[in-house]
């Protein structure tokens, strides 16, 4: 069964160090997710942004999000708002996640996107309240246990905090749904 392991980072250069790890430890860059509220000013990380707010949450994937360093690598980058809570970075499956679930028309916002990245919903609350002030998340998909331990090593060596992994739910085959 497919897990994924989460932390929190308290800034960018930090969350750069853990992501370059990852990388060097063999993980797949559309394998690691990062997410950080989109601070005017912080130009030294994201260079360009493309939010198309008044359209709820617009991705700036594929449309010119530069961000250099480590997180330059990972798949996906982007720029988007979240009615009610701001302007966010993301990158990876988070990305794509908060992006296909519509987000400006979801109830939950992003603790129902991390809730349905597989984060159980009291620690959902928790990242959110620490994302919006500042924290940096960042998430790494996994297929087997060695994996989690590595990714677990890397974020513990790394400074992060709040460090948990959950399993992914996975659909089940015919023969095991229930009618």
């Amino acid at each position: 069964m497919s897990k994924s392991v989460f932390c929190l980072s308290d800034n960018e250069s930090q969350a750069e160090r853990m992501v370059q790890e990852l990388k060097a430890a063999g993980f797949s860059n559309n394998d690691i997710s990062v997410l950080f509220p989109d601070k005017s000013g912080t130009k030294d990380f994201a260079h360009e942004q493309h939010t198309k707010a008044p359209e709820g949450a617009a991705t700036g994937a594929g449309t010119g999000g530069v961000l250099g360093g480590a997180l330059g690598w990972l798949v996906g980058i982007g720029s988007l708002a979240i009615p009610g809570v701001g302007p966010f970075i993301a990158a990876g499956p988070i990305m794509a996640a908060l992006a296909g679930a519509g987000i400006g028309a979801a109830v939950g916002g992003l603790t129902g996107a991390l809730v349905g990245m597989g984060i159980p919903e009291y620690e959902a609350k928790r990242y959110e309240g620490k994302i919006k002030e500042g924290n940096i998340l960042i998430s790494v998909h996994s297929e087997d246990s060695d994996e989690v331990k590595r990714a677990e090593d890397i974020f513990e060596r790394g400074g992060a905090h709040d460090i948990s992994y959950s399993e992914e739910k996975g659909v089940p085959k015919q023969e095991e749904r229930r009618v």
